[in-house]
């Protein structure tokens, strides 16, 4: 896109090389009118508050600044700077004039214009300064001023003037920027084109399609739309796509509960409360008609049999135990978490008459997990904690015969199972679960290693054998989600594929897998029709956000149904993302990408940002992230991210080495990765690089600042500094540990526990470190960020900790977030740039 601005930009800017404190002119400046504007009818000589009417009040009449574009005038200077407009004939009329003013990075300026009539100077739709007078001469021209302060970025510029036949000297302007007189570093423009750089609000705002349904026949499309208003206000919509008239025929806010297709009828289906309970309805997506399926219903989420007959739903009970008042007695490590004492209970609604009837019954919650489509059989799953074993929780998966009510157990305290749906025939299931489910029969790992329990793979049971077979054995994505077609019987698997996220499907009498000709790169949701071979899907890429499509199962043709964020995004200007790989000393090939500035010069030397996993998931080519790597690219830094050993998605043994490993060898490939990508790149600074990552990939900052003086600043958000305390404080501190750190624990294996936690090396640190951490956060508490403050102090080191109140584990508050984000930038603006002044504009200078 940047291409086809070029000219324009060349054109119409004046030289970005200007020097500090040099007044800058534009050259080209648009204009849109005369707007002819009338007097009012006089009634009286003064208003209600005894104010004759003047040229002022007329000034402020409101007027809608059209798009740039539309702004057809073209303007130049005289030698004196001023450019002239056209004089109404008779009576008043406004002027409005239209630019752009861009900066390469965060400064500030004085915009002065000055002119012999009244006008409004507006910044960004906000009016920003007004000038009232009408002078006598060009030369006893008034002014006014307005401070532009922080990142400009293609900050727009309407000046809004009123000009008239009875005033003495002709329409002019003049209009001046002057930076700051201790702004050395900025370098600002004027510009006739509103192409921009991305930022963080453009990850924030904007609409977007987060779902698509297909209807069981594949006819219409249920599309699920989020829109988030600049300043943080959410709304939802829903419409419905007809493929048959190509359109939409629905269109309404998201406002009815439990909006979904019928099983079997093209019609949706939601529910809505009243004192008397909650009511079924469905709805003819064409005639907008709703009839009531049932009435008087629990207040629960419903889940319609296939034959439309019946109904399927769980009831919760909750455990109550006897506490002194403002005392809670645990039960347990998980007893923290909300929820943790609620029971849930599996009950049948007939529609013909209405019975409710209990299916299971006990002290053990019952989770649904599939009906057959005659609706004779059903799953179910139990799961139990047990504390003596990781991963400190077994599921048992049972059958029930729903005609004699028989009971068939499948499996009984499997550690790494979970989930289970029917074959279209009903004969067999496919199994969600471990590497290690089932005694192991699905492992594809080298001796001595432990499998990565987070590298979920695919089974198949057979019921009447029980035999089971590990599907996905010598299948090196993660399997996400999966589901058994009934209109062609394959088995579509969403897997996570490197840093992709794709579509296979499986045939189980060739046991050949093809992979889906998808059109993003990471497929965020995908539903087959029931009774037609048609799918819908929604996904995502690294240079667009979500858009949904309409995919033909025979052909595998792909027709786009749902873009709504395609016209916000052709606002700002993206760099380009490509590929970049290396051969490790490990002997693996490395995969990885990065992200070049909009107008990238290849003769230039750019600062380095590196970004890691988190966890033990790749970072996704993706464009909408907690860490927008193109907004970080956008402020002139080359972004390097790369998937180092433990990342799921290459096959197990690639995963396995996540397992008690925290910073083994992975800090090795990232250290090796960061210094080959830097000589492979003439355009790189290797002496201004900055890592970032969170939660475990903020463990790793911390850890591999620990390892290597290699990195110039580096950011910890949400970081484990201390695995022990980790290990026992956070929620889900133990139970992710069985994972990362398989039969380790600090009694058994100390070493592990203290030698790659970063908090016990922190006199090794010298890089200078942002710690970043919400004070809500239950995952990982923010003591693991207190204790590296603490040492860091102690120590004498460079280290910042800003604590985010309120927030979790993310930060989603909208003003936090751009808050949060901006200190991130700063503070590498500080060590990669050697400019302090955002950071200090945000927290001063101690």
């Amino acid at each position: 896109m940047y291409r086809k601005y070029a000219f324009l930009i060349a054109f119409f800017f004046i030289a970005l090389n200007a020097v500090s404190q040099q007044i800058l002119l534009p050259e080209r400046i648009r204009s849109f009118g005369p707007v002819a504007v009338q007097k009012p009818v006089f009634l009286d000589s003064t208003d209600l508050k005894n104010t004759p009417f003047s040229d002022e009040t007329l000034l402020s009449y409101s007027v809608s600044a059209p798009p740039h574009e539309k702004f057809s005038n073209t303007l130049t200077p005289d030698t004196a700077g001023f450019f002239h407009l056209q004089k109404p004939e008779k009576g008043y009329a406004f002027q409005l004039i239209s630019f752009f003013i861009d900066a390469d990075r965060y400064g500030k300026a004085k915009l002065t214009v000055t002119s012999p009539h009244p006008l409004e100077l507006w910044i960004n739709d906000v009016k920003r300064a007004t000038k009232t007078q009408v002078n006598d001469s060009l030369h006893l021209s008034g002014s006014v001023d307005a401070t532009l302060n922080g990142f400009v970025n293609k900050s727009r510029i309407v000046i809004k003037m009123l000009t008239s036949s009875d005033y003495s000297v002709d329409p002019a302007v003049k209009i001046e920027l002057k930076p700051d007189e201790k702004d050395s570093l900025t370098q600002y423009a004027f510009s006739d084109t509103a192409i921009r750089r991305i930022t963080i609000n453009d990850i924030l705002d904007g609409k977007r399609v987060t779902s698509s349904e297909i209807s069981p026949q594949g006819r219409f499309v249920l599309l699920r739309y989020s829109e988030t208003l600049p300043g943080g206000e959410r709304k939802r919509y829903v419409e419905v796509y007809d493929s048959k008239q190509k359109q939409i025929v629905l269109s309404e806010p998201d406002s009815r509960m439990q909006l979904g297709w019928m099983p079997k009828s093209e019609c949706l289906y939601y529910v809505a409360d009243s004192e008397n309970g909650r009511t079924l309805f469905t709805l003819d997506p064409l005639k907008t008609e709703t009839n009531i399926l049932a009435e008087n219903l629990p207040k629960e989420r419903f889940f319609i049999a296939p034959d439309e007959k019946s109904m399927f739903y769980s009831v919760k009970e909750t455990q109550t135990l006897n506490n002194p008042a403002g005392l809670k007695r645990l039960l347990s490590p998980e007893d923290r978490q909300p929820g943790y004492r609620d029971k849930y209970y599996i009950y049948r609604y007939f529609f013909d008459t209405g019975l409710s009837q209990q299916l299971t019954f006990g002290k053990q919650t019952a989770t649904l997990n599939d009906v057959t489509a005659d609706v004779k059989r059903l799953l179910f799953s139990v799961s139990k904690e047990d504390l003596s074993e990781r991963p400190f929780s077994k599921t048992s998966m049972y059958m029930i015969d729903l005609e004699t009510m028989h009971i068939d157990t499948l499996w009984q305290n499997e550690p790494f199972a979970y989930s289970a749906r029917f074959s279209p025939d009903g004969k067999q299931i496919v199994i969600h679960g471990a590497p290690e489910a089932f005694n192991g029969i699905g492992l594809n790992i080298k001796e001595g290693q432990t499998a990565n329990s987070y590298d979920t793979q695919s089974f198949i049971m057979d019921l009447a054998t029980k035999k089971i077979e590990p599907v996905t054995k010598y299948f090196n994505p993660t399997i996400d989600s999966q589901v058994w077609s009934s209109s062609d019987n394959f088995i579509y698997y969403r897997v996570q594929e490197g840093d992709c996220e794709n579509v296979y499907r499986f045939s189980p009498t060739s046991k050949k897998f093809e992979k889906l000709p998808l059109n993003e790169e990471v497929i965020r949701s995908f539903d087959i029709a029931v009774d037609a071979r048609r799918a819908t899907y929604t996904g995502v890429s690294a240079s667009n956000s979500t858009r949904s499509y309409l995919l033909d199962l025979k052909t595998l043709k792909s027709t786009l149904i749902a873009d709504p964020y395609a016209e916000r995004l052709a606002k700002p200007e993206l760099g380009e993302v490509k590929q970049w790989n290396f051969k490790s000393t490990f002997g693996d090939t490395i995969e990885g990408r990065y992200y070049l500035p909009p107008h990238f010069d290849p003769d230039k030397k750019y600062p380095l940002i590196v970004y890691y996993y988190g966890g033990t998931s790749p970072t996704q080519r993706i464009f909408e992230s907690t860490y927008p790597l193109h907004v970080y690219a956008a402020q002139d830094y080359v972004v390097y991210t790369l998937q180092p050993s433990g990342t799921t998605g290459y096959g197990q043994e690639f995963s396995a080495r996540h397992v008690n490993a925290w910073g083994k060898q992975t800090a090795d490939e990232i250290i090796e990765g960061v210094e080959k990508f830097v000589n492979a790149h003439p355009f790189v600074d290797g002496t201004k690089i900055g890592n970032i990552g969170a939660s475990y990939g903020g463990f790793m900052t911390q850890y591999l600042l620990t390892r290597t003086n290699l990195f110039t600043a580096a950011v910890s958000h949400a970081g484990i500094s201390n695995i022990t305390s980790y290990w026992g404080q956070g929620y889900w501190g133990y139970t992710y540990s069985s994972g990362a750190s398989a039969g380790s624990y600090p009694w058994n294996n100390p070493q592990l526990y203290v030698e790659q936690s970063p908090l016990f090396h922190a006199d090794k640190i010298d890089t200078p470190l942002l710690l970043l951490h919400g004070t809500a956060d239950t995952n990982v508490p923010i003591g693991e960020s207190i204790q590296m403050f603490t040492a860091l102090k102690l120590l004498g080191k460079t280290v910042e900790f800003v604590q985010v109140e309120g927030e979790n584990h993310g930060i989603y508050d909208y003003d936090k977030r751009i808050a949060w984000n901006n200190t991130i930038y700063a503070w590498f603006a500080k060590w990669l740039k050697n400019d302090s002044r955002w950071w200090e504009s945000m927290y001063g200078t101690e």
